[in-house]
């Protein structure tokens, strides 16, 4: 069969999540980097690690995935820089245990997909973050991609919404749990108005996919408050139509190769596209180093028993939208301390509905 005649994916849906992760890598890449990719095994991607000019590549991914013949695929492409697999859960298994000789090590932890997976407990959270830290050295920085739950559960709650404002003939207690557009559709396990921050699974299914993607909603205030128990401070977490927008001047380049199917002839994404991106969001924390100063700042969450946080989910979106202090000169949105984007406000930003 030839390439063209193999089923594909939405090619808008992939093209949009290459974009992001493209534009995160030159963001934080820097030359001769140490980098380590957690859940690693979902494609060949040697040569965007080689065009960052990368000196140290590790990847981790559970055995399922697929990983030892990325390994064998990887080796045989001979690259400049050098390479270490482990087949190992990062959200289940002790890393500073089993690597002893990467802790600390690591300039950069990338997770650009599955990071949602760990949030099925929050024993798994807290462990990946803590191996996230463990891998890391002082100053380094740990970024991705996940789908945004914010906006997908303010989805879900406009659908609720308009269902109980239909006609008085709807079936009282009865809660719609999937939400339709052109491009996907998300449907919640568990037809509910309320979830725990850990544990509530949905399902994703994007056109053309085959099958649907089952995820966990990442409640992204035990999210900040794990990593800072883990060590991690933490930077920005922001929706992926914010960061096109802040980061277009610099790589509009990159979705006009795509074609018609994205953007228009300026470089806008179309409501489609806009749509599709909308569903996830960048997270970026940092392991800070004592011996950099003034270290980095992050927001006080309210301190309580994480068993208390049951609630609505734009409960805590209007509770826990902190705007931390102005951090140190130069450092501000994580763009700007790459020297890539001019001044601009620094802001814990949770994303709003669309």
């Amino acid at each position: 069969m030839s390439q063209a005649a193999i089923p594909r994916p939405d090619a808008t849906h992939h093209r949009l999540h290459e974009f992001a992760r493209n534009a995160l890598i030159k963001i934080f890449v820097h030359p001769y980097a140490t980098v380590c990719e957690l859940y690693c095994g979902g494609g060949l991607e040697a040569e965007r690690w080689e065009e960052a000019q990368i000196g140290h590549y590790i990847g981790i991914d559970v055995a399922s995935s697929g990983i030892s013949e990325k390994r064998e695929a990887w080796e045989s492409l001979r690259k400049a820089y050098t390479t270490d697999f482990y087949e190992l859960d990062p959200c289940t298994e002790d890393l500073e245990a089993r690597l002893q000789e990467k802790t600390n090590q690591a300039d950069l932890v990338c997770c650009l997909q599955h990071l949602q997976l760990c949030f099925e407990s929050e024993d798994k959270a807290r462990k990946l973050l803590r191996n996230v830290s463990s891998l890391l050295r002082p100053g380094g920085y740990f970024f991705g991609i996940t789908p945004d739950s914010s906006t997908i559960w303010a989805k879900y709650q406009k659908n609720v919404e308009a269902y109980h404002n239909r006609s008085g003939s709807m079936k009282p207690g009865i809660v719609p749990n999937c939400v339709r557009a052109e491009s996907y559709m998300i449907t919640f396990e568990v037809e509910e108005e309320k979830f725990p921050s850990f544990g509530k699974r949905y399902q994703l299914k994007l056109a053309g996919d085959m099958p649907a993607e089952t995820h966990c909603l990442v409640h992204f205030p035990s999210l900040i408050r794990l990593a800072r128990e883990a060590g991690l401070e933490y930077v920005e977490i922001q929706n992926l139509t914010e960061f096109y927008d802040d980061n277009k001047a610099i790589f509009a380049g990159m979705l006009m190769g795509y074609g018609a199917s994205v953007v228009d002839p300026r470089g806008r994404l179309l409501p489609r596209s806009y749509d599709i991106l909308g569903l996830y969001t960048t997270f970026i924390f940092q392991k800070p180093d004592p011996d950099a100063a003034p270290p980095l700042t992050t927001p006080l969450l309210v301190d309580r028993n994480h068993h208390e946080e049951e609630r609505e989910w734009t409960d805590w979106r209007e509770e826990e939208t902190i705007v931390p202090s102005e951090p140190p000169a130069g450092l501000g949105k994580i763009t700007e301390q790459k020297g890539i984007l001019g001044p601009g406000p620094a802001e814990l930003r949770f994303s709003e509905a669309l």
